[in-house]
């Protein structure tokens, strides 16, 4: 059974990226840099937000975060974000969900240039993702979905021709995903919240990829043998104090081929894809690919 060690990879490709970090500032005559728009006071958004500053700033990434207080009136942030667009010096713009009351996603996804979009999350972005078509393929992919596609082939799971199970439907996670696993040549399912039978039907896939948003909601034996499972979902301290996900793996995990662990399995990578996003779209401004 082999760990898809998030942390470990995300670690070795961040040397990479430093490398690429260096070529492009010399370049460039500058860093390249991302922006976080934080419009929550959330505890998690708030901790999430300073480990991608962390991150940014191991690496050599400059990195600046404007917090849209609630109380501000709506177009407030469509004025920031177009702003944004606008700025010569940011490369890359992440605008961190969820988004408190008034401001709604939608707003977000038709403001914010596709050019700058750090996360790939725009509405021009995704649907040049869903177009399959290299020729107006986007700069980036969302990062979850993105990341967990390195981190497969990083520990050489085989894709294409395989059947790929995607639990989720969300526009972050669910939907890219899927996307993603086709264009790697995978037979994609995907199922939700609604779908009957689930427990039955996760057996009949060689990849699952649970994006549920519900602790511990399947277990370890609930995978067909040598089922490859990647657990997206991560959950505040439960019982002991433990980080959990929404797959059990405590015990019987022994008969799946592959397995992420929570923490340090798709979290680690979702940062790291972050980071190369935003050197992505540094390089292509400047016309340096990598």
């Amino acid at each position: 059974m082999i760990l898809l060690d998030g942390k470990k990879l995300a670690e070795a490709r961040k040397k990479q990226l430093a490398e690429r970090v260096q070529k492009f500032s010399t370049k460039a005559g500058r860093a390249p840099k991302l922006v976080v728009v934080i419009t929550t006071e959330i505890v998690a958004s708030q901790v999430y937000v300073r480990n991608k500053m962390k991150a940014c700033e191991s690496v050599g990434i400059l990195s600046e975060k404007i917090e849209v207080p609630k109380s501000t009136r709506k177009e407030v942030l469509t004025e920031i974000l177009d702003k944004l667009n606008h700025a010569p010096d940011v490369d890359g713009v992440l605008v961190q969900l969820p988004l408190a009351a008034p401001f709604v996603e939608a707003q977000v996804n038709s403001t914010l240039s596709w050019t700058k979009d750090a996360d790939g999350l725009t509405y021009t972005a995704l649907g040049k993702l869903f177009s399959g078509d290299p020729s107006v393929a986007p700069i980036v992919a969302p990062c979850t979905p993105q990341g967990i596609i390195h981190l497969l082939q990083s520990h050489q799971i085989e894709i294409a021709g395989r059947r790929a199970l995607v639990i989720g439907r969300s526009n972050i996670v669910g939907k890219p995903m899927a996307l993603l696993l086709l264009k790697e040549n995978a037979t994609v399912t995907i199922a939700h919240s609604k779908t009957k039978d689930l427990h039955a039907l996760i057996k009949n896939f060689h990849i699952v990829v649970v994006a549920m948003g519900q602790r511990n909601f399947f277990k370890a034996s609930d995978f067909a043998s040598q089922t490859v499972v990647v657990d997206v979902g991560i959950h505040g301290s439960g019982a002991g104090g433990s980080i959990t996900g929404d797959v059990d793996f405590s015990q019987g995990a022994e008969h799946l081929a592959a397995h992420t662990p929570v923490p340090g399995g798709v979290g680690p990578m979702t940062i790291m894809t972050l980071l190369e996003n935003t050197m992505k779209l540094a390089e292509t401004k400047l016309g340096i690919f990598s």
